[in-house]
Order: structure tokens, then sequence, then C-alpha cells
């Protein structure tokens, strides 16, 4: 999905609801961030997207912008109707929340998760297709990510046997290595040993 197929889906939502706000989850949120975003993470076609103040009528928008309706055949991409227990913002970040607001979406507003907020939520996903993955790292990091940031750093830097588990087993593996974490964990107050 390209940024001008993101516009059209938001510009043709708010004129089937009659709404001016929607909240966009999924991977094609990048969009927001990122309008120019590199082939591979435009592949889907498809946009989660719900109202925001009247979320029940995300069966209007899947109906007619949806996976095989008339929308997708003429476009290729659709939305999916979604809501907020698939496309949710934590409270304390929506303030951060990318928005987006054109000519082009018919001035309706999308808003969309901040990119390291999407990233630790695909990362969470992929993590739990994980044979032998212990769900309870898979709860508590979604909890911990969901939640404030300083409740996230003060649970995972206390000296538990929790926080021990959990930084031994953070979604994050790989993306950053042992330099750029001693970094963070010397900027923050935490441990510097690896």
């Amino acid at each position: 999905m390209k940024i001008e197929n993101f516009h059209h889906v938001i510009r043709a939502a708010a004129a089937i609801t009659n709404e001016t706000a929607f909240v966009v989850g999924g991977g094609q949120a990048i969009l927001a961030r990122f309008p120019n975003a590199p082939a591979a993470l435009l592949r889907s076609q498809e946009l989660d997207i719900y109202p925001k103040f009247r979320p029940g009528l995300s069966d209007l928008i899947e109906g007619s912008l949806g996976a095989d309706s008339a929308f997708h055949g003429a476009f290729g991409y659709h939305a999916d109707g979604v809501g907020p227990e698939t496309a949710r913002l934590p409270p304390d970040r929506e303030n951060r929340a990318p928005r987006v607001q054109a000519p082009t979406t018919g001035m309706a507003t999308a808003i969309c998760p901040e990119a390291n907020d999407l990233v630790a939520s695909k990362l969470i996903a992929l993590w739990r297709q994980q044979p032998g993955m212990d769900p309870w790292l898979c709860e508590t990091w979604e909890r911990l990510l969901a939640g404030p940031v300083d409740a996230m750093r003060a649970v995972v830097m206390a000296d538990t046997r929790e926080a021990e588990r959990l930084r031994h087993s953070m979604p994050f593996a790989g993306v950053l290595g042992n330099r750029e974490r001693m970094a963070l964990r010397r900027a923050h107050g935490g441990v510097t040993h690896p």
C-alpha cells in the first residue's frame, strides 16, 4: 500500500461513516511517519482502521471497503474494519502518535501508533508464534509495552528475579547490539555489564 492508497482509504471511510477521526493499526500505520517507506514495508494491501469515537461503525467500513468488496475490486487495496481491541494505542502514547490529515484524506484524521510502539507490537506478535515460547513472557512484555514507559523501565531495571528474567528475554533481542544496550543502561541508571 502506498501513502496515496492510505489517504484514499481514510477519505472513503470518512465518507461512508461521516466520522472525522480514525485509529489505524497494523503494519501500514508506518506510513504516517514514513510516507516513502521501503517497498518491503508496503506489501500489505489492507489498512486496519476504526472510527475513534464510534468504533461500532467498523462493520460498515468492513462491508463497504473490506476484502472482496467493490472498493477492493476497483482499487486493489482495502480497509479492514477492526476495533479498539485490535488497534489499541496505550493511553500515555496517544499524544505522541503521528496524525495524518490532508486534503487527500478529505481532512479526516488518521491516528497511528508511533513507529516504536508499532515495532514493539509486531515483535510481540512474532514472538508469540515461536514454538515453546513462555506465555508469561509474552503477556508480561505486552502489558509493560502498553503501559507508561517509566513504569516499564522501573520493572525491567529492578533488582528482582522477574526483572532479571525479563531482561534476559526481551522481544527486542537482535534489534539492538550490546553497545547500544549498554549505552541505554548507562543512560538510565542501570547495570553496565552484559
